[in-house]
């Protein structure tokens, strides 16, 4: 293996995910060495942890010159220690540029240490002619004006991915619009007294913004200015043809959406808990294929859905506040009407609407995976496992249920009679999602005894709280 060539030997380290096995590769030969440090350093922050980050700063600062290191304007701990030229140009193989991580790793492990007093220097390092960025980051407000460093427009304008807080310093927006021209996925925060138009001047700069992410902070304590985030909304429908996928985390202010013809992933948050979200009730997007909500007013949502679900595929919906069995069956009902191409489905069910389970599995033939919350004391498991049965379209067999203790069945015949039944039929993908550490081991058995069988595939249970983030089970297999 070791004479696989070395594009052959760079795919198969790409795929490796884990930094140890990464490590271990290297240390193989010259050549294993040569090819994975350029992969392990294309975004270095990634696997950079606390107890390491001493070490880490040392790589960075053997890489200044001997100029470099007289020019710093105090006496610093990591200055003092042996210095030795690094065996490679490790920030050249850098496509990450986080500003966050830099001011931390500088800060942490100097706590007298002044980014102000040395930032010439140290972005230095890592903006000049010998790297290329694709990401860039910034933290909640950033006023150094990294376009004039020398290397500027070589080093960052293959910018990909923008990340900022709108308080970002104007001028440097508007020197980055100058050089940042093929950004194509953009990342906005927005919170009070936000009034730096340069944001809107680097929107409108763009060519080809295919993904946007806008998020709001303390909207709803501190007065927001509505007209400047209008003005944000109005140099989006500029780009209204090249969008395709879109998140926001309040009510838009405009009717800017519907101009999105070309939307084909849409994930809405209502943080604020009080708009009406009637911007949804009349809104068509005609190659709609996602759709991703997290306590968006059911009626509003079932407006979309009507519109907009021939070619929705993939739903998930999530309600934090007291679930209506009328807004329930509303949402279902509008799903398995409207949406027969739908493959992944994951949604709440009451009770009083578990019959309408049946009428989605029969509407919807091409379901691949389901992801039940369960929110009501008493759910009629018995029931829902009897319909998945009787109903379940052959593509189906990936479940994620997701609840709280006091919701479990009363006993593990309701699993067991499920995957009793479930024989002769694809294998199961399980995910259970549970809040209650403590669970009987009986259910852990169980799972293991089906998955022996051959019933279940693969199963995963998280068990360390309801609050379960999102980044806690997307990898899982499917």
């Amino acid at each position: 293996m070791s004479k696989l060539n070395r594009d052959v030997l760079y795919l198969i380290f790409k795929e490796l995910h884990d930094i140890k096995s990464l490590y271990s590769c290297l240390l193989v030969n010259k050549t294993w060495c040569e090819i994975i440090i350029p992969i392990i350093w294309i975004n270095p922050w990634k696997f950079l942890k606390p107890e390491k980050k001493k070490l880490f700063l040392n790589v960075i600062i053997s890489h200044l010159s001997d100029e470099s290191r007289k020019n710093l304007s105090q006496d610093i701990d990591f200055l003092m220690n042996s210095y030795q030229r690094p065996l490679f140009n490790y920030i050249s193989f850098c496509k990450y540029l986080d500003f966050n991580h830099i001011f931390d790793l500088f800060t942490f492990n100097n706590r007298g240490f002044s980014i102000e007093k040395n930032k010439n220097e140290i972005f230095k390092l890592f903006i000049n002619e010998n790297t290329k960025f694709t990401y860039l980051y910034f933290p909640y407000y950033f006023n150094y004006q990294i376009h004039h460093i020398p290397g500027a427009k070589c080093c960052l304008s293959e910018i990909e991915f923008f990340s900022c807080n709108a308080r970002i310093n104007d001028n440097v927006l508007v020197g980055l619009a100058e050089i940042c021209k093929s950004i194509k996925e953009l990342e906005l925060t927005i919170d009070k007294d936000n009034k730096n138009y340069g944001i809107i001047r680097f929107i409108e700069a763009q060519k080809k913004l295919y993904k946007i992410s806008i998020f709001f902070g303390y909207t709803q304590i501190f007065n927001f200015d509505d007209s400047f985030y209008e003005n944000i909304e109005n140099s989006l429908i500029k780009h209204a043809n090249t969008i395709q996928h879109f998140k926001i985390t309040e009510q838009p202010m405009t009717n800017f959406l519907s101009f999105l013809v070309n939307l084909k992933t849409l994930e809405l948050s209502n943080c604020s808990n009080s708009a009406k979200w009637n911007v949804l009730e009349n809104l068509f997007l005609p190659y709609l294929q996602i759709l991703r909500t997290m306590d968006i007013p059911i009626r509003a949502l079932a407006c979309l859905i009507k519109n907009s679900g021939t070619y929705l595929n993939e739903i998930v919906i999530n309600n934090r506040c007291s679930l209506k069995h009328n807004d329930n069956k509303m949402i279902i009902q509008a799903i398995y009407q409207n949406c027969h191409n739908l493959k992944y489905l994951g949604i709440s069910f009451l009770n009083n609407n578990i019959l309408e389970l049946d009428n989605l599995l029969i509407n919807c033939q091409y379901l691949n995976g389901l992801y039940f919350t369960i929110v009501e004391y008493k759910f009629d498991w018995n029931k829902m496992f009897e319909i998945l049965i009787k109903s379940s379209p052959v593509s189906l067999f990936k479940f994620k249920f997701k609840f709280q203790f006091y919701y479990m069945p009363d006993d593990i015949e309701s699993f067991k009679t499920f995957f009793d039944n479930w024989k002769d039929r694809h294998p199961i993908l399980l995910y259970i999602i549970l809040d209650n550490p403590n669970t009987n081991t009986d259910y852990f058995d169980l799972l293991e005894e089906y998955k022996t069988k051959g019933i279940i595939k693969k199963y995963k249970h998280y068990s360390d709280g309801i609050f379960v983030k999102y980044k806690d089970y997307k990898d899982f297999e499917w």
